[in-house]
């Protein structure tokens, strides 16, 4: 080392300090000071707890003393700014009550470097370079992170009307390098898609950008993590690791409604990467407006950025999910065995695609042939209970307790607005819920014919693309129908 300035030598070693300048080598401080230096970072123990000392204070580094400038480091940014803002003061007087000469605590980052050791009575103290402490940092975002779905890619989801939008919003965030919008904010019933989409990203994400760290976890375990945290003193290591990743990945936010610290959690964390510029995607079964026992603020930044819906299947989506199974199961399923499960199996995607395993895993066991006759057999229970569910009836009891008509208007004749769009969308929903025929489905409404029916549902299906409100009054009869 040599003596000029100051400050401590770095040999030959290039090191980026915020702040400083390390590129000539600096002058080591003497040893009356670094003995100082020594006796305040162990007394920083006692003064602000273990935990804390263990946190964020251990890694502090002496580099330099300079006109009454104690220089010290840190290995990241996020530590400089979180000493700055809440220990430093104090840090500052305990160095000035040592020894009145120090006039200034300076806080510098000192980036993939590796700093000569020099003694202080024999112990020696090094400084852990940046990309060791990401390595760390990205092992625990892995071991946080919920596991991928294999399946659940861009060329497995097949895409319809029902999701056609959140589709979109999905491939955009994927294939854009700038955000395009912060957060992206999915939401539909259950099974109708969510979850594939957010892995989808997930996957794309890290096979196109590798070295960005992706965490995807349920709500659930947020907040499992923020409590654990919080139990073990660890809130300081947790609100580093949630604010160092680039892509945030939450699904089911609903799950933290009422839970007001951890709450009060994610909306600090979501202020921290939208400032960094770094990507949110949510997922919900209601939207942000909808959503009960959130916090206000919380709330209207969930809306931010693009939210976009999943209506509920499709009769030709559901064939579509179906046929698109088949050739994944590489499975020889009858075409008529599949429009009999897209036709009853209408409740959500899930159910759907678990009738098609059942039916080919007991033909597989039982080595016959798949059937019309052999699906109703073997998914009995499904079909019976589904059809115990939902009924006609039931569909117009429930749209005109929701548009607080009569039971009668689904019936009469009456083309007033407010009654003749409730009524179609019972047809609409009596199509998509029952197996009962067109024509059928109109003796239900009034004895009318059957393509007033096909018209209702033509009708709905373009509604529920272009108006919100609709398409929202839709989605709440059919969860209330299907439990």
């Amino acid at each position: 080392m040599s003596d000029t300035g100051g400050k401590i030598a770095v040999a030959e070693k290039s090191v980026s300090v915020e702040g400083a300048d390390y590129s000539a080598a600096p002058l080591k401080p003497t040893k009356a000071i670094m003995d100082l230096w020594k006796r305040i970072h162990g007394d920083m123990r006692q003064e602000f707890g273990e935990a804390i000392f263990r946190s964020w204070l251990k890694p502090l580094v002496l580099q330099a003393y300079y006109h009454g400038t104690m220089e010290v480091s840190v290995p990241t940014r996020f530590m400089r700014d979180w000493i700055q803002n809440h220990y430093a003061e104090r840090i500052l007087e305990m160095c000035q009550q040592a020894n009145e000469e120090v006039k200034r605590l300076q806080i510098v980052v000192v980036q993939n470097a590796i700093i000569d050791d020099f003694e202080m009575d024999g112990a020696v103290q090094t400084l852990a370079n940046e990309s060791s402490a990401n390595e760390n940092l990205k092992r625990e975002i892995e071991e946080i992170s919920s596991p991928l779905d294999a399946r659940f890619k861009f060329e497995n989801f097949v895409v319809g009307k029902p999701n056609a939008l959140a589709h979109a919003a999905a491939r955009r965030v994927v294939e854009t390098d700038s955000i395009p919008f912060n957060p992206l904010f999915i939401y539909g019933g259950v099974g109708l898609g969510k979850t594939h989409l957010m892995h989808a990203i997930a996957h794309q994400i890290k096979e196109q950008s590798p070295e960005k760290t992706v965490m995807y976890l349920s709500a659930e375990k947020f907040m499992y993590q923020f409590v654990r945290a919080l139990r073990a003193n660890e809130t300081i290591n947790f609100k580093e690791v949630f604010r160092s990743v680039d892509v945030l990945m939450m699904d089911d936010i609903q799950f933290i409604a009422g839970k007001e610290s951890t709450q009060e959690e994610f909306f600090h964390t979501f202020n921290a990467l939208v400032d960094q510029n770094k990507q949110i995607i949510i997922s919900a079964d209601k939207s942000p407006s909808d959503l009960t026992g959130i916090d206000e603020r919380l709330r209207s930044r969930l809306a931010w950025g693009l939210v976009a819906d999943i209506h509920p299947t499709t009769y030709d989506l559901r064939l579509g999910i179906l046929q698109s199974k088949r050739a994944q199961l590489e499975a020889n399923v009858p075409d008529s065995v599949l429009e009999f499960l897209a036709l009853k199996v209408t409740s959500n995607i899930r159910e759907m695609e678990g009738a098609l395993n059942r039916i080919v895993a007991h033909a597989d066991v039982a080595s016959q042939e798949i059937t019309l006759e052999s699906t109703q057999e073997v998914l009995q229970d499904l079909l019976r209970a589904h059809d115990r569910r939902i009924t006609i009836d039931e569909i117009q009891r429930k749209v005109a307790e929701h548009f607080n008509l009569r039971l009668t208007d689904m019936h009469s004749s009456r083309r007033a607005r407010n009654v003749a769009r409730p009524r179609q969308i019972a047809m609409y929903l009596a199509k998509q819920l029952t197996s009962r025929s067109l024509p059928e489905i109109g003796r239900k409404f009034g004895g009318r014919d059957h393509t007033t029916v096909m018209h209702a549902v033509r009708k709905v299906e373009e509604l529920i693309d272009a108006d919100a409100q609709i398409a929202q009054d839709t989605d709440v009869i059919r969860r209330a129908l299907t439990g």
